[in-house]
């Protein structure tokens, strides 16, 4: 028999808040997050602006000295947003779930890229034999997940998903099916990334994806006429899914029903989506399906990728147009929460996630900020700079990665 899936937890560091409540709170305001870069002043960078993580307290996330000093940054944000949400959801494992019954599908686009920095200096200014034994082990991708898995004793399947910015996006829909067909009682789920740092915004910037821009609150800039790039970000999501029945067993609290997957590849350019957004539309269409979404009934809310990219921005457009129809896509209400986060590339998706939830669940649509003079080819309800109340019945979250990775998720407002 198939389970129904609800979220039961929340847990961010992001550039706008490290904590739920500032997460959120920022987000209805209209906060930008993004800022002059700091801490690379002696690199002469291309780059002005990111949205990096400010006030990170490890301690105050469930992470000792030993856990810090052996984990990269991307691996601390995971384990501190982890703590968050379990805390939150209240699942204890060997109390309230079987360890067995509780999987963790947590992931990076890149992994710990200050650990293969700093290693890598090493071994070119010390010799092979100054490299830290623990290497290996604080750099791969997966190692969020695993050391999430030991933390909270979750002995189900433990997946890291790597999707570029696809990722948190994938590893949530991915999560949904294994919930649903029987194979976990509860997951925990997200992404998490720590790349801002000159090697990482090299490679953006001279790949002409970063937006050039000097000033923060003018640089992710999506569906505006004027945008010309992303602005890098950093942090980490995580979502507690759990089956309804377990969640409702020991009287969790909800924050809304996961109703939907889509999952679907461009198979046309490494970092350039297919311009006739076809294959995005067809993720967008199936998660709505799945959610039983009726465009008479629902108030639908779309949290875009919106990345601020010439090519992304109109391609999700024509995605959405698509996948909904006219007349639909002209109804629903759309916003990018990159215009106050940045891109926090595997972060992203989980991230944007926990926002659409909290949409559904506190009935107000967070804005897309700097969106002053509109792309006559982006011409539908982005909610430009201001939040605004809605009682919205689904919602879903879009992301688009690098290698053509389209992912969508679907939530319905929850109500017993």
């Amino acid at each position: 028999m198939e389970q129904r899936v609800v979220i039961t937890g929340l847990g961010v560091i992001s550039p706008v808040g490290n904590t739920v409540a500032d997460f959120w709170s920022n987000l209805v305001s209209g906060h930008c997050g993004i800022d002059k870069i700091k801490g690379f002043e002696n690199y002469e960078l291309p780059i002005h602006v990111a949205g990096q993580i400010k006030d990170f307290d490890p301690a105050a996330n469930g992470l000792d000295s030993a856990n810090v000093r052996r984990s990269d940054l991307y691996c601390q944000y995971a384990m501190a947003a982890a703590y968050q949400a379990m805390m939150d959801s209240g699942l204890v494992s060997g109390e309230n779930i079987a360890p067995e019954r509780l999987g963790t599908y947590i992931g990076s686009g890149i992994g710990g890229m200050n650990t293969f920095v700093n290693e890598t200096e090493k071994l070119l200014n010390e010799g092979v034999h100054r490299i830290s034994p623990l290497f290996v082990p604080m750099m791969i991708g997966n190692i969020a997940a695993g050391n999430v898995a030991i933390k909270f004793n979750a002995q189900g399947a433990c997946l890291p998903v790597v999707t570029a910015c696809a990722t948190g996006t994938h590893a949530a829909g991915e999560a949904f099916r294994s919930i649903k067909h029987g194979y976990a009682d509860a997951i925990i789920v997200g992404g998490a990334e720590a790349t801002v740092h000159p090697l990482a915004i090299g490679g953006f910037a001279n790949s002409k994806a970063l937006s050039r821009s000097e000033d923060p609150k003018n640089a992710s800039i999506p569906f505006s006429k004027n945008r010309n790039g992303f602005v890098i970000a950093e942090g980490a999501g995580i979502l507690i899914f759990e089956s309804l029945e377990s969640a409702q067993k020991r009287g969790a609290q909800i924050y809304a029903e996961v109703v939907g997957y889509g999952n679907s590849c461009d198979a046309h350019h490494v970092t350039a989506p297919s311009p006739d957004g076809i294959p995005a539309a067809r993720a967008i269409k199936q998660s709505l399906d799945e959610a039983g979404y009726d465009a008479e009934k629902d108030v639908l809310y779309i949290n875009a990728h919106g990345t601020s990219t010439p090519l992304n921005d109109k391609s999700e457009t024509n995605a959405i147009k698509l996948a909904l129809g006219e007349e639909a896509a002209r109804k629903a209400m759309i916003s990018s929460t990159k215009s106050m986060t940045g891109h926090m590339l595997g972060a992203t998706g989980a991230v944007e996630l926990i926002a659409t939830a909290l949409t559904l669940k506190n009935g107000v649509v967070t804005p897309t900020i700097g969106l002053n003079e509109p792309d006559p080819e982006c011409d539908l309800d982005y909610v430009p700079n201001v939040a605004r109340k809605a009682d919205v019945t689904v919602a879903i979250s879009n992301s688009l990665g690098f290698g053509g990775h389209n992912g969508c998720v679907a939530l319905r407002k929850w109500s017993e």
